[in-house]
């Protein structure tokens, strides 16, 4: 698994447009924090259980049909990595984690998107 920062992934989401964007976050946060422009929901994990998605590597592999790259993205870049290992054991080839997640990592005061991530760097968002 290749790790890129939120404006490498922005930019290889650009270049390379066979890409797949999956935002492995709950789905209450994909709707009510917001999501990357482009990206797909496939959480990783969801409720009401709150366990790993035992369809997550189906739901990956049919959205990313034969041997096209999977960018993952999360709050904080560690549910990704999770799921991108998964992947990879899965057999896909070609798979990012996008560090520092759509939100970033906690400042001093315990906030996100003070310090780094997607919404930090002022990439495209949508809030639905």
């Amino acid at each position: 698994m290749e790790h890129l920062t939120p404006k490498q992934a922005y930019e290889y989401l650009h270049t390379t447009r066979e890409a797949v964007f999956i935002d492995v976050r709950s789905e209450m946060e994909f709707l009510f924090v917001g999501h990357p422009d482009g990206s797909i929901l496939i959480p990783w994990v969801d409720a009401p259980d709150w366990e790993i998605n035992p369809h997550f590597v189906s739901h990956v592999k049919t959205a990313a049909s034969i041997n096209r790259p999977v960018v993952l993205i999360c709050r904080s870049g560690r549910r990704s990595v999770d799921a991108g290992l998964l992947l990879e054991q899965a057999g896909l080839k070609e798979v990012y984690n996008v560090l520092h997640g759509f939100e970033g990592d906690l400042d001093d005061t315990y906030h996100r998107n003070k310090v780094n991530g997607w919404r930090f760097d002022g990439l495209p968002w949508t809030q639905t």
